[in-house]
């Protein structure tokens, strides 16, 4: 049987969304469209998991499998769907506030292992779908239309968070810059491990600070502050044969990069290791039944519903001695 590639039309569903008019939600579902259609992946090879939010509600719009998880927990449910079904091209969609609050733990954990998923956070700096309270990334000191006092909390920085985490492929977008976005999406998806991209956008319902307009530098002649570190010569990669020193000159130009915030926001591929190994990888080293037969190829039942199941050689493999 021969394989359809699919287009970004593949990916579109009929049914229309409820955003916001001018919410950044569009412009990174429209890049998310199009990179999957660039990459021909077929709609049933692919899984967009979601949190809880105004971001949650991506896989609804998108014609792949679609999985609405809990609040914080689109990480654990998206490695399960992976570590599951190993030929899936899973790609998580959350919003700051469901990532760098309540699912900040699992931000760290997932880092540490290193599986071969995308995470794309809807950074807004509010939650849009419960009055636009300020969410972790909004820094200190700032006041959007809904807030009665300037926020009293500090910023989470997601970049920094997720380079101390273990993230081998970081990158930074924003909403409105879809062209850009669709490449970032494509190169996130076609790295071999865990990456994350940060995608900056306004909120045009309650984040009255950092609007289209400001990002646009409309307050100083129409200057952008978004730029692409690319086009001034910015290199990301960590060579595989890099020692400590070149290892930690990449770590100060990347910190530099996530740093930056105000009057110039740099976007695009800020650091990419492939030298460290994924969880899939050491999964295999470890036990060969994984490799060989993952969850999702294995029958566990007879045509009477019995259990086939055995999980003899997977626990001799793994040392744990037979289950009693």
């Amino acid at each position: 049987m021969t394989e359809i590639k699919a287009t970004a039309r593949n990916f579109k569903v009929s049914h229309a969304s409820d955003w916001c008019p001018g919410c950044g939600d569009f412009g990174i579902l429209n890049a998310l469209h199009q990179a999957l259609g660039k990459l021909g992946l077929p709609p049933h090879q692919v899984a967009i998991v979601g949190g809880i939010g105004c971001s949650g509600k991506t896989p609804y719009y998108v014609g792949a499998y679609g999985i609405h998880t809990l609040h914080g927990r689109l990480l654990p449910f998206a490695t399960g769907v992976k570590l599951a079904n190993p030929e899936l091209t899973v790609v998580a969609t959350g919003g700051d506030g469901d990532g760098m609050a309540i699912g900040a733990g699992h931000f760290v954990n997932a880092g540490r292992r290193n599986v071969d998923l995308t995470y794309i956070l809807f950074n807004n700096e509010v939650y849009g779908l419960t009055k636009g309270q300020a969410s972790p990334t909004l820094p200190l000191g700032l006041q959007t239309k809904s807030l009665p006092e300037p926020n009293i909390q500090g910023r989470v920085n997601p970049l920094m968070l997720a380079l101390a985490s273990g993230f081998t492929w970081i990158g930074r977008g924003y909403a409105f810059n879809v062209r850009q976005l669709v490449d970032l999406i494509q190169r996130a998806i076609q790295h071999p491990g865990l990456a994350y991209l940060d995608v900056l956008q306004p909120c045009p319902t309650y984040n009255n600070v950092h609007s289209r307009e400001w990002y646009a530098g409309k307050d100083r002649g129409n200057q952008p502050r978004v730029y692409s570190v690319e086009d001034e010569g910015y290199d990301p990669v960590v060579p595989v044969w890099a020692g400590d020193d070149a290892v930690f000159e990449k770590m100060r130009q990347f910190i530099e990069k996530a740093y930056e915030f105000g009057d110039r926001i740099g976007t695009g591929v800020l650091l990419e290791n492939r030298a460290v190994p994924t969880f899939e990888q050491r999964l295999a080293e470890r036990t060969t039944e994984y490799a060989a037969s993952p969850p999702a190829r294995r029958a566990i039942a007879d045509a009477e519903g019995r259990p086939l199941a055995d999980l003899g050689t997977f626990f001799r493999e793994m040392s744990f001695g037979e289950p009693s």
